[in-house]
């Protein structure tokens, strides 16, 4: 396990895992739903993943939007692959809402709507919606595939 999957909490923020890649739960919630696709290789640049880990996207994608839309409609969603701070090949992947979501009790808005989303946007949240969000994802994403 590589220091990405580490810094972004696996395997207990796991929502779905294929053969090249892990979609992991983001912690902090920048929007609601907002996951982590982590290539499982230990590759520091995009063109250094190996071929089949680009072969395996276009099927990440696919498990990812159509796990998102089951858990939450959503208006647009984003891929950000920034990897300033954290090494390995990974997106960040914002579903995006033109109105603000609630979930659990609490309401998670998207500040960047409708242009850039804002990753230091967190909205706080008990260490009780965060398991009831990981089951509802988990379960969004099994339930679909």
């Amino acid at each position: 396990m590589h220091a990405t999957l580490q810094k972004f909490g696996y395997p207990a923020t796991l929502v779905k895992e294929l053969e090249h890649w892990c979609i992991l739960r983001r912690p902090f919630q920048a929007t609601l739903g907002a996951l982590v696709l982590v290539a499982k290789s230990d590759a520091t640049s995009f063109a250094s993943l190996p071929s089949a880990a680009y072969a395996e996207l276009q099927a990440a994608t696919h498990v990812i939007e159509t796990g998102l839309r089951s858990f939450r409609p959503f208006g647009k969603i984003n891929y950000l692959a920034l990897m300033m701070v954290d090494p390995q090949v990974h997106f960040h992947v914002l579903p995006r809402y033109a109105e603000a979501q609630i979930f659990d009790g609490t309401t998670f808005p998207d500040p960047g709507w409708p242009a850039l989303p804002d990753l230091k946007h967190a909205t706080p949240h008990s260490d009780d919606t965060a398991k009831k969000l990981q089951n509802a994802l988990v379960d969004a994403f099994n339930t679909t595939l």
